[in-house]
């Protein structure tokens, strides 16, 4: 028998995603929260604070679950995916389906373009993301392609080379113009790299150099120029926030946890489909007081995928 007080006490003052199942033990809603013990409390106390349509999810809450997250950022990431995924009753659907911003890098064409999209795909172009914030996605590509003069047109090179004219962003030297043939493949694929090494993670070296350029623009009195540069720092430690709820490899795969306690054990299962963290599943393992961990997981993972 769920004790939902009980249960409440157990809380973690934690960032994570929290589910709630109705008496058929149905999804009705999915939620977020900076700190669970705080948040899922909240819906358990007076009611006079609630709307009617929280009353009544309320009403119908036999149970809850809840799963513990690093970062604010991961919460949201995870609490997308299962509302997608699941489609509470209870929770607000966006017609548009509106998901997460992601960086694409098309690695697969002869000089790759630099680009945001809002879904991955199976194909043969470099994925970063999600992230939570479109404006710092624009930010960071144009950053990208100041810093490493990378292309975003939709020019089909080298087939078109010297096709048209050098467009806009050569002009602004944000491009060499590879659609000229003013940069070889091969220097323009060390662009490439370094600007991947960089989404890839490595901010150090852009952020001293943005750094050193707004203090140089303070010390000049040029303060808008000092405050654009400000306004590219924060973009890009937004972007730096790491998550592990979606993966751009795409992978299907079952991740598999467990703890003991004398004779008994609980075993997890987060399901990932397509890279994404979509759900999971609890089970109940007795009779391991003289089994090795690996003996444990071992006859789990023989009789689980036996019968599923």
């Amino acid at each position: 028998m769920f004790d939902i007080q009980e249960e409440l006490k157990k809380l973690p003052a934690k960032p994570g995603v929290y589910i709630m199942h109705d008496v058929h033990d149905d999804i009705i809603y999915v939620g977020k929260a900076i700190i669970l013990k705080n948040r899922v409390r909240q819906y358990f106390q007076s009611s006079r604070n609630h709307t009617p349509k929280i009353r009544q999810m309320v009403s119908h809450v036999a149970r809850f679950e809840y799963i513990i997250t690093d970062s604010e950022l991961e919460a949201l990431v995870l609490e997308c995916n299962l509302i997608k995924e699941h489609r509470p009753k209870y929770n607000t659907m966006l017609k548009d389906d509106k998901t997460y911003p992601y960086i694409k890098v098309t690695v697969g064409e002869a000089f790759p373009r630099i680009m945001l999209v809002r879904s991955m795909k199976k194909d043969k172009a470099k994925y970063f993301g999600p992230y939570t914030s479109s404006q710092s996605v624009r930010d960071i590509i144009d950053l990208s392609q100041k810093i490493y003069k990378i292309r975003s047109c939709n020019r089909s090179l080298p087939k078109e080379t010297g096709n048209d004219r050098p467009c806009l962003y050569y002009h602004m030297g944000q491009c060499q113009a590879p659609c000229q043939g003013y940069i070889s493949q091969e220097e323009y694929h060390e662009n490439v790299r370094q600007m991947l090494h960089f989404l890839g993670g490595n901010f150090e070296p852009v952020i001293q150099m943005l750094t050193d350029k707004m203090y140089a623009a303070s010390e000049k009195m040029d303060f808008e120029k000092a405050a654009s540069y400000r306004d590219l720092l924060n973009s890009v430690k937004q972007i730096d926030q790491k998550q592990k709820i979606t993966s751009s490899e795409m992978d299907d795969k079952d991740v598999i946890a467990f703890a003991r306690d004398k004779d008994e054990a609980v075993v997890q299962v987060f399901f990932v489909r397509h890279g994404r963290l979509i759900g999971r599943e609890h089970f109940y393992v007795s009779g391991v007081a003289n089994d090795t961990e690996s003996q444990v997981l071992t006859a789990f993972v023989k009789q689980y995928y036996a019968s599923s």
